[in-house]
């Protein structure tokens, strides 16, 4: 078989390469994306869910941008919940569970409805290049397929090894071999390749679980949904359970030490600190009593359950033993033991903000193989690097999201220009700008720059505009809207709110804690029957948008200043081939990093670990003109 040419070739099937693929197509390019198998496309290798504190905010900026992450988890959802809604609305985190097998089956529809996009089941083993440009790959079957572009999303199967107690084989999961030999074309090159170790729990057979022993956890009585178009929210959720270990578990646990490969060794590769091994956390927290665990369905029709917070690479009959001394677990029996993977990743300082490659042009890295941990963050990058692929070979500006923009921007930030040294998470604590990052507001912040670029469609584009039409409207006849102490302060000691003295605004009134716009939509018959007459699909979104406008103005303002203070620094370019030894003013740590990472703006020099206020001045006084 001869394969034509492609502007694009994706390496890859799993959450970054699909929406890599998707947006390169979308955007115009000939795509073909290459995966071992094509049945586990975007596979749940991990916990069957997508979202979660920041995570969420990610999967809604990702379908902000016009990707499919959130419209597949839609469709593919058991349960919604909104966590930390005991927080303020930066904290606010989408979370799904959902239908492993669906979630799979979905993402390949989606993808071979797209034209321009064509799937080829094969390995890719190496790459082609023609001086220091990428053009094409060759894969096991020995086809050489030729592309303008290459994006490696290639996930743990990089010289992925997996263990179990004492034993170990090649593989990039159970059941799947490792991607062999495109690491050590790289390193020949010149690139840096470290290892990095990830892992995951029992599946458990559900009908000998004894749930009425478990505490349930039940979705959201009005469950949201991730996408901001179109798609419907659960009306059926199923439940999650909560789980303990106890002392006679972690007893049981310790017997393995001895043959963990973790504890002895022969796992180099530091594994997630926000995610340990259960082996891992009695270890580290030996103090305590018992660790809570998620006990989680991966299907509708699927016995199957996932034990979040039990990851495990010990022995066997370790894993069973310790699962059988858990309440509600005794009679257990498991589908599939836990294991930990050790893979091949690239450091990620080796990219340019596009998620190209500074060593060799054309060619693009996503998700895992990045250093990251997590489907949103390898779906995000996987958006970003095809999309930047296909901008590039068409001739048109970059896309690349600032800190103060997106969560997306935030991670990418901080792989670039901070690398990683263990798997990088997103929490909402990364971001400085939180407040403004909301996950409500996701599709006003860049649905329009999506639109800009082609990746958003007129109908996204205008369901913003009226969102945004109908918040304005809302928020002005809140604002104008007055009460008196006689209409209300029986209402308001009902409620254990402070009476009123005087007339006041009903923008005043919500500016108490206790009280919400629902409640207060309550004391104005007209306000009430107007928000009726909003779309009911957009009628939550535009209360929440309104209610956190006013609740927040003054932090929201107060942030927008400080964004826009940092973004002045953020433009003031750095030259590329500039040698910073000559810079004697400057410290030596900060000469030594500022050569090898080479950032392109006094911003980013800015949130390099070890440089400092005063080396920041001395680069303002010598680049700032």
């Amino acid at each position: 078989m001869t394969f034509e040419a492609y502007d694009i070739v994706v390496v890859g099937a799993g959450h970054a390469g699909a929406e890599a693929a998707a947006a390169a197509a979308k955007l115009g390019s000939k795509v073909l994306l290459v995966t071992q198998m094509l049945d586990n496309i975007c596979q749940m290798s991990c916990n069957p869910a997508m979202g979660g504190v920041a995570k969420g905010q990610i999967v809604r900026e990702i379908d902000a941008l016009g990707g499919w992450s959130g419209i597949v988890t839609d469709r593919s959802a058991l349960q919604f919940r909104m966590l930390n809604l005991s927080k303020g609305p930066a904290m606010w985190s989408p979370r799904a569970q959902c239908d492993r097998m669906l979630f799979s089956r979905n993402w390949r529809q989606v993808l071979e409805s797209i034209p321009n996009l064509s799937l080829w089941q094969d390995e890719v083993v190496s790459l082609t290049f023609d001086g220091h440009v990428v053009s094409g790959v060759v894969t096991r079957m020995g086809h050489i397929i030729p592309a303008r572009a290459v994006v490696l999303t290639s996930g743990t199967f990089l010289n992925g090894k997996i263990y179990i107690g004492e034993d170990s084989w090649n593989g990039g999961r159970v059941g799947e071999a490792p991607a062999v030999g495109l690491s050590d074309q790289l390193r020949d090159l010149g690139f840096e390749v470290m290892r990095l170790k990830t892992g995951t729990p029992v599946r458990i057979d559900g009908r000998t679980i004894d749930f009425s022993r478990l505490q349930v956890q039940p979705g959201d009585e009005h469950p949201a949904k991730f996408s901001f178009s179109d798609t419907k929210p659960l009306t059926e959720q199923k439940p999650c359970y909560i789980a303990n270990t106890n002392l006679r578990t972690h007893d049981i646990l310790r017997t393995g030490f001895s043959r963990s490969p973790m504890f002895t060794g022969r796992i180099q590769g530091r594994g997630p600190r926000y995610c340990p091994s259960i082996e891992d956390k009695i270890d580290r927290f030996a103090d305590k009593d018992h660790h809570q665990l998620f006990v989680e369905p991966e299907g509708w029709q699927s016995q199957s359950y996932y034990l979040n917070g039990f990851s495990s690479s010990l022995p066997l009959e370790v894993q069973l033993e310790a699962l059988h001394s858990i309440e509600g677990f005794e009679q257990a029996r498991i589908f599939k033991p836990g294991y930990a993977i050790e893979y091949d990743y690239f450091p990620p300082t080796q990219l340019v903000y596009t998620l190209e490659t500074k060593k060799v042009e054309n060619l693009y890295f996503a998700g895992q193989i990045n250093g990251t941990t997590g489907y949103e963050e390898a779906a995000c990058q996987g958006l970003v690097a095809g999309t930047n692929a296909a901008l590039k070979l068409q001739g048109r500006a970059p896309f690349i999201l600032g800190r103060s923009q997106a969560y997306i921007g935030v991670l990418i930030d901080d792989l670039v220009i901070k690398g990683v040294d263990e798997p990088y998470r997103m929490f909402t604590s990364r971001a400085e700008y939180r407040i403004l990052l909301r996950q409500d507001n996701a599709d006003q912040r860049l649905t329009p720059l999506a639109y800009a670029l082609g990746l958003a469609d007129d109908a996204r584009m205008r369901r913003v505009e009226e969102k945004q039409r109908l918040s304005a409207d809302l928020k002005e006849s809140i604002e104008q809207t007055s009460v008196i102490p006689s209409e209300v302060n029986e209402w308001l000691e009902a409620h254990q709110s402070a009476p009123l003295s005087q007339r006041v605004r009903l923008s005043s009134l919500l500016l108490r804690p206790e009280l919400s716009l629902d409640m207060l939509l309550s004391l104005s018959t007209e306000l009430g029957a107007e928000v009726k007459k909003m779309p009911e699909d957009l009628r939550e979104e535009v209360k929440q948008e309104v209610e956190t406008q006013i609740k927040y103005q003054r932090y929201i303002e107060k942030e927008q200043e400080v964004a826009n203070r940092i973004l002045k620094f953020e433009d003031i370019s750095l030259p590329a081939d500039f040698d910073y030894f000559s810079l004697t003013a400057l410290s030596y740590e900060c000469r030594e990093k500022l050569n090898r990472y080479r950032p392109v703006t006094i911003g980013q020099a800015s949130r390099i670990s070890g440089i400092s206020p005063a080396d920041i001045s001395v680069l303002l006084l010598t680049f700032a003109r």
